[in-house]
């Protein structure tokens, strides 16, 4: 976990409102939400990662898992091989979001099936 110090200006200022906030200056970026909900199953290489998180970018990608990372979400671990190898896991913080990921998810999916009837009778 971040030090004091360390945090980021976006979450000092999420601090003034309310843990809301905090919690969306944390994991209300791009893919967070994505990466944490892959990162649940098992520490992944950043190519796996990338294969199931979707359309990001490398470049996304890779700022969103250093937010994640300085945030004391995500953990970053490269082994000391040729070639390289680096893995991402949870931290413990980050495994805490199991329970919240769950429900974005299963709400996500009845939101989408709610859709499906209406996007069916706008498009004819």
């Amino acid at each position: 976990m971040a030090t004091e110090d360390e945090v980021r200006a976006p979450i000092v200022r999420a601090m003034r409102s309310c843990p809301v906030e905090v919690s969306i200056a944390v994991l209300g970026g791009a893919w967070k939400m994505t990466i944490v909900k892959y990162l649940l199953d098992e520490p992944l290489r950043y190519g796996e990662l990338r294969r199931k998180v979707g359309e990001v970018t490398p470049r996304v990608l890779t700022r969103q898992l250093r937010e994640l990372e300085q945030d004391g979400i995500v953990r970053r671990h490269a082994f000391a091989e040729v070639p390289p190898r680096v893995e991402y896991s949870l931290t413990p913080t980050g495994k805490a979001l199991r329970g919240f990921v769950s429900e974005l998810n299963r709400w996500g999916a009845e939101y989408v099936e709610g859709l499906q009837p209406a996007a069916t009778t706008s498009s004819r």
